[in-house]
């Protein structure tokens, strides 16, 4: 009842305080199932860039919160239990410590937090076993403080085992000392208050009886001083890391807050940053997974602490190339460690904050977002029309994964700008004007890369124009010594299978469609030649209205694509994509109401008469690809041979990854030595396989970080940048690009004994190309060596050389686009037909653009000429508009578009890609952006069709 639920969350409220000490966030959220999995996954969040204790907060809110579920108190109460917050749950079932006895357990986890400089000092190996053995820890518990420990040392592990030590019920405390004096850590057991006669086997005391320590520091002012600013939470200090102090130092007067207030760099990583410090523009370049993200960290405060002290105030923007690194830098690295002193806030396309982007850049002193929407501001500023952003308002620009300032790219257009002003300063101090202020520049790469250079100068030439766009005085980098981690490699190389049907039925059929449209292949089927060769015939055969040979085409290419996958997955994966696309391609000839047939062609009937043989086929698959068997071979070596094996599998598809995954996880000889597998792919709708959200890929790889899975199938997505917790093998599973992606994938391997395995599949010649980029690494390092022994006068001569050529060739490159963007051609001229089946279909003077960007026709002939499909799962929904589903030809079924709802009126929307363009008669050969067309639509009147759509309705209700 209302009154019930009443007396519940009173309950809850009264004991919040010692609730948001107690909650294990991570796991009673696993067990509450009536909150959304959007705000689990906030809660999620906030747990891991806030601490545990204000998600705990957040979570009680979400708990009372109205409407109540029904039951929703004791499932709270049960998901407390089953998380192994018994604590937490004793005040709601009426099982309150008594007041002396809580009184005790607070001075106990008091003392745990002034200690904790010394008590990280602990062997954590050798602790944590006992302390689940003697309940202190769960087993869940002991498999994150291992992991912990594996991946970021024994002081982080020891911090994780005391945070979740010290939420168990009262009589923890002796338990813990105990298990200290028997695992020989004699200095520590005697800190925290135990009998000095060590070697006296005794009974434990009662908690109570260990508080005199306690006592004793709170009588001096210094304790006092501590102790008050651990309020308001006791937990507070261990609900964030907990800090870590050289050796040696009083373990009192260093202990902290939560924040991590104080950055130790390695010798290598103060070389690097030495001349950012004086404020020079540098890129510094180091392998995967040696710092240079906390490097950057590290320059920033500085920035910004030099800048506070000279009363001036700093403003730094961290750039990232992708959505998941905004994140993964504002949660791991920069927030943690500036927070204390200064606002820090990130803003991504997927975040809300991009719309008042201007405003989040004035109240913060540092900023990390995507390239892009950096770029928009500046733009936005560059044309007056909105308020923009300045580069002249940043004090310092991080470019993270800087190789990619190159021409074409975003981070290349906002370095532009900066050269372009920079080289304008140089005139206004000729005139005695004063020069616009511009941010120091860092960029940071484990690899510039050559640039598909072959000779060592085109190699140097490459960097260099690097260091030219980023304005680099200098390109920082230095062996890590004691730290390097080399990981062991090897190439397993595949041989032909003896037999496979599979690839010889699809070979029979694709030659029954040469046969059939009269082609005649220059190249080995399943080869990267044949899939261009077929790309090219099915474009001629679209411009030539060639029905039979387009659709033939279409085919061909997914069989080609079907045989290539054999090669790398299981037949009946192989199969289940061929499948897939035949079943989308029947549901275009099928309509649910039956109301209208659409075409057939005989050559779709033999294209479709072709795919059963192969159907028949893969109901018996016997016969496995080598390269799997030797991927199988290698996977079960690893988790056999390691005590706590953790992997990466790089594959080239998405398609491949998740067949992988698949494989591995329904394979019980995988399951009975622990191999606990999932897959990342990447988030971009080129592909037609769905695309994972950026909540998606954070999930799996928050599970990765945690042990929950230990081998990551994963596309070139997790290559660069990503956080990736330490691997101590990595395979490269068919797929080898260029020599910076072999480098990063190879960093991935960041523990100790790693290895690195490359696995041939049939048709890449990945063994040598691998060859290729070993030797494009070492030409990369020497030219690395070549310039930094440059004479600094040469460097900056070559520099200030590619800067102004770079500069003329982006004003050509403008002038260009200035009459390219003149659209002169009357939309009259130019018609669209159907890509597959010819049908006329409009002309430009049909169509309208919609916020300079969507293409629709609205005019009621358009509206006779296609079918339309609802699509179950909304493609998209934005503040004016949503696309909820497709239109496709009448006649042959065609994809032609999507169906979008602006503003309430229904408007179909074109692309151009599913068309056949002409231009004044004369099919245009690639037309596959509308910005490729040279001609200017009106833009659509919202009003005259709201008009006339009301003055339709009046009619109608009229009648």
């Amino acid at each position: 009842t209302d009154h019930g639920d009443e007396q519940w969350v009173r309950l809850v409220e009264d004991f919040r305080p010692r609730l948001t000490e107690r909650i294990k966030v991570e796991q009673v959220l696993d067990h509450l199932q009536f909150i959304e999995s959007d705000l689990k996954e906030e809660i999620r969040q906030k747990a891991r860039t806030e601490g545990e204790p204000r998600a705990a907060n957040v979570l009680i809110s979400a708990v009372i919160r109205k409407p109540h579920s029904p039951g929703w108190f004791r499932a709270f109460v049960d998901a407390l239990v089953s998380a192994d917050c018994e604590s937490a749950a004793d005040y709601l079932q009426d099982n309150i410590p008594e007041p002396e006895v809580e009184a005790d357990n607070d001075c106990c986890v008091r003392l745990i937090q002034i200690l904790c400089p010394s008590l990280v000092g602990m062997k954590t190996d050798e602790v944590c076993v006992p302390c689940y053995s003697e309940g202190l820890l769960t087993e869940e518990d002991l498999e994150i403080v291992k992991t912990e420990t594996a991946q970021r040392g024994s002081r982080n592990g020891a911090r994780e085992l005391l945070r979740r030590i010290v939420r168990h019920r009262p009589g923890w405390f002796s338990t813990f000392l105990n298990i200290l004096r028997e695992t020989d850590h004699n200095d520590l057991y005697r800190l925290m208050g135990g009998s000095s006669d060590i070697d006296k086997q005794s009974e434990s005391l009662p908690d109570g009886a260990h508080t005199y320590h306690y006592m004793y520091l709170s009588a001096s002012p210094e304790s006092t001083q501590l102790s008050s600013s651990l309020e308001p939470s006791v937990f507070f200090c261990l609900s964030e890391p907990l800090p870590c102090i050289t050796d040696g130092a009083d373990p009192i007067a260093e202990a902290g807050g939560p924040d991590k207030a104080n950055i130790v760099l390695r010798d290598y990583q103060e070389d690097v940053a030495r001349p950012a410090l004086e404020g020079k523009n540098i890129i510094i370049c180091l392998p995967t997974g040696s710092g240079k993200t906390r490097v950057a960290v590290y320059i920033t405060k500085q920035h910004l602490d030099s800048r506070r002290a000279e009363g001036r105030s700093g403003k730094v923007v961290v750039l990232v190339n992708k959505v998941p690194l905004v994140e993964q830098h504002y949660s791991a690295e920069f927030l943690p460690y500036l927070k204390q002193n200064y606002k820090v806030e990130r803003v991504s396309g997927d975040s809300q904050l991009k719309i008042s982007f201007t405003e989040i850049v004035k109240k913060n002193d540092v900023v990390i977002c995507t390239a892009q929407i950096l770029e928009n501001y500046l733009e936005r500023d560059n044309k007056g029309e909105d308020e923009g952003v300045k580069l002249s308002d940043l004090t310092l620009i991080v470019i993270d994964e800087c190789h990619h300032t190159q021409k074409g790219g975003v981070y290349n257009h906002i370095m532009m700008r900066y050269l372009k002003q920079k080289h304008s300063n140089i005139r206004l101090k000729k005139q005695q004007k004063e020069p616009v202020p511009l941010p120091q520049i860092l960029g940071l790469t484990a690899s510039p890369g050559v640039g598909g250079a072959t000779k060592m100068e085109k190699a140097e030439e490459h960097i260099l124009r690097i260091c030219a766009n980023l304005d680099a005085s200098k390109i920082m980098t230095r062996s890590l010594g004691e730290y390097k981690k080399e990981p062991m490699k090897t190439t397993m190389l595949v041989e032909d299978r003896k037999e496979d049907p599979f690839g010889d039925v699809i070979k029979k059929i694709m030659n029954a469609i040469h046969d059939h449209a009269q082609l005649t292949p220059t190249c080995d089927l399943g080869s990267q030649n044949y899939e261009q060769w077929v790309v090219q015939l099915e474009a001629k055969a679209a411009k030539e209205e060639d029905q039979n040979v387009r659709v033939c085409t279409a085919h061909l290419r997914q069989y080609n694509e079907g045989l290539n996958l054999s090669n790398t997955i299981r037949m009946c994966d192989a199969f289940s994509f061929l499948n897939q696309y035949y079943e989308e391609e029947m549901k275009k000839k099928t309509l649910p109401d039956q109301e209208h047939t659409i075409q057939i062609t005989d050559t779709e009937r033999f294209l479709f008469s072709l795919f059963k043989e192969l159907q028949k086929l893969a109901e018996n698959p016997e016969y496995e690809n080598d390269s799997l068997s030797k991927l199988r071979t290698k996977i079960l070596q690893e988790f056999s041979s390691r005590k706590e094996a953790r992997g990466i599998i790089f594959t080239k598809t998405r398609r491949s990854a998740i067949a992988l995954s698949q494989w591995i996880q329904e394979n019980p000889k995988f399951a009975d030595i622990g191999v606990k597998a999932s897959y990342v792919i990447g988030g971009g709708d080129q592909s037609v396989v769905k695309p994972m959200t950026s909540a998606e890929q954070r999930d799996v790889l928050n599970k990765f970080r945690t042990g929950k899975v230990n081998l990551l199938i994963a596309t070139t997505v997790a290559e660069e940048g990503l956080d990736i917790a330490a691997c101590n093998f990595v395979i490269r599973y068919g797929l080898v690009t260029n020599e910076i992606a072999m480098i990063q994938a190879k960093g991935r391997g960041r523990a100790e004994d790693s290895s690195y395995t490359l696995v041939e599949v049939k048709n890449t010649g990945v063994a040598e190309k691998e060859s290729v980029n070993e030797y494009r690494q070492k030409m990369m390092d020497k030219a690395i060596d070549k310039i930094r022994a440059m004479n600094q006068v040469n460097y900056d001569k070559r520099i200030t050389d590619f800067q102004i050529q770079a500069i003329m060739e982006e004003k050509v490159r403008m002038t260009k686009k200035r009459q390219k963007d003149v659209k002169t051609v009357n939309p009259a001229d130019v018609k669209f037909s159907c890509r597959s089946c010819s049908t006329h279909v409009c002309t430009g003077e049909d169509v309208e653009i919609i916020e300079n960007m969507h293409r629709v026709n609205v005019t009621s002939q358009f509206g006779k000429l296609f079918n339309r499909t609802e699509n179950t799962s909304l493609v998209e929904r934005l503040l004016d508009y949503e696309t909820n589903g497709f239109i496709a030809c009448k006649k042959c079924g065609q994809r032609w578009g999507s169906m979008m709802l602006y503003r309430g009126i229904e408007c179909p929307c074109l692309h151009v890609k599913n068309f056949v363009v002409t231009l004044n008669g004369k099919p245009i050969s690639k037309c596959t952006k509308w910005s490729e067309l040279p001609v200017k639509f009106p833009d659509f009147d919202y009003a005259e069709h709201a008009s006339y759509m009301a003055q339709c309705s009046d009619d109608e209700e009229t009648e």
